[in-house]
């Protein structure tokens, strides 16, 4: 029998996400109530700006006092949407202590700060919930949480960004510079005014320092992930990846170590091979290939941001978070009981493709060729081509195979220091394979 009382919702932020939870809520109220088991109100709206029209919502909803909203005895969910690190910490925690259960989209706050959330959501016996927080409408976190919970996740390997996988894409397909690319998606919205967060990789950091611990049962903070962003990615390393048969795609990756004693987090740009599930992935949209002991491969797609596809994402844990009131329950907190410390990334084993600009003279490919050799680090393939512009020089390509990151770093040192060698044109990891 389903309850006549509704559950009362207040919804923290009505920008372009929290707008589309309110349409939703409103327009599919008789599905939502059926599904939960008892209707659900939307019982205030917390904004910055009260004098801005919001169509759909009643005007007595609006506040600018969030933290009264949150204080209010009769609300049982809170929805936060507002982004940042303050004031939504104090709001989520004040949250539940007057007893309300807590879904979040808030993937910074979350990376920097999800244990101690956690904590007071579980001393106080409310929920946390956080789908929306990585890949927008993909549920991901749920699955790792729960469905893969009896398994072991070896590897997390994913698109996490779509600003970034817009641009790489139409660098690749239309052989657009970075500036030109960044400015189409800025002129179709997918990239902000201020697109730093996305370019340089913080996004894609917060997403990974998520997954990593609920994949590995660790605590994994976003200053622990390693980070390097897109705007040093030229179209001279799209066409090298194009020649090798590969694409660039911005990565998050988290491993566990192979003797299980550790973990890595990290972002940065890549090659990965056409054949590989996630080099198809066009325009903005986001895709993360899971790798676990039992099940084996599994790939998750779909759209990582904007407004309708997040707010399904934020809706379904509203359903998850209303079911456990009504049951009397919670659903899963943290889980960190592994401990894994977070490795650096010059423990990292990677494979590197290093284009240089080098003298075309005898005797150059052989001094190339020792550096490698005193790094202990072997080389796979090597490509040259002589310039025929006659400035005596010539261009050197060599991918690397698989040797920890620092031995890497160190033979990117050493050759800047061969007189032969004019320049480092492009430095690049090579990933999926």
């Amino acid at each position: 029998m389903m309850r006549t009382r509704p559950l009362k919702v207040a919804l923290l932020g009505c920008g372009v996400v929290g707008s589309e939870v309110a349409r939703i809520m409103t327009t599919h109220a008789d599905d939502l109530a059926a599904r939960i088991g008892a209707p659900v109100e939307l019982a205030g709206v917390a904004v910055r700006r009260p004098s801005k029209v919001r169509e759909g919502i009643d005007p007595a909803l609006i506040t600018t006092d969030a933290t009264a909203l949150v204080k209010r005895g009769d609300i049982d969910v809170v929805i936060e949407v507002i982004g940042g690190i303050e004031p939504a910490r104090t709001l989520i925690t004040t949250a539940f202590e007057h007893g309300a259960g807590v879904v979040s989209a808030n993937k910074a706050l979350l990376a920097e700060d999800g244990s101690a959330l956690h904590a007071v959501a579980e001393q106080h016996g409310r929920d946390l919930y956080y789908e929306a927080a990585v890949a927008g409408a993909i549920p991901l976190v749920r699955p790792l949480r729960e469905s893969l919970a009896g398994d072991k996740v070896n590897r997390v390997l994913g698109i996490v960004n779509g600003t970034t996988n817009f641009i790489l894409d139409r660098m690749d397909t239309s052989g657009a510079g970075y500036s030109e690319a960044l400015d189409e998606a800025t002129a179709l919205g997918y990239a902000e005014a201020d697109p730093t967060a996305d370019v340089e990789g913080f996004d894609a950091a917060a997403k990974a320092a998520i997954l990593a611990g609920i994949a590995f049962h660790t605590r994994v903070r976003i200053g622990e992930v390693h980070r390097e962003g897109i705007t040093e990615v030229t179209a001279a390393d799209i066409a090298s990846a194009r020649r090798m048969g590969c694409t660039v795609k911005l990565l998050a990756i988290c491993e566990r170590a192979a003797d299980g004693r550790s973990v890595t987090a990290r972002v940065h740009p890549a090659m990965i091979p056409l054949s590989h599930p996630l080099a198809s992935v066009r325009e903005a949209y986001n895709a993360v290939f899971v790798e676990s002991e039992a099940a084996g491969q599994l790939m998750f797609y779909g759209p990582g941001a904007g407004g309708a596809p997040t707010a399904s994402a934020v809706l379904g844990d509203l359903v998850a978070v209303c079911r456990n009131i009504l049951a009397g329950t919670t659903g899963p907190g943290e889980s960190a009981y592994t401990r894994l410390p977070v490795s650096p990334m010059g423990d990292v084993v990677t494979r590197y493709h290093i284009s240089l600009d080098v003298a075309d003279k005898p005797g150059v490919l052989a001094q190339v060729a020792t550096v490698f050799a005193e790094q202990d680090v072997s080389i796979d393939t090597v490509r040259q081509q002589v310039r025929q512009d006659g400035s005596g020089e010539a261009s050197l390509v060599v991918v690397t195979h698989r040797a920890p990151d620092a031995a890497l770093s160190g033979t990117v040192e050493a050759l800047r220091k061969l007189d032969t060698v004019r320049g480092v044109a492009s430095i690049m990891r090579v990933e999926g394979e």
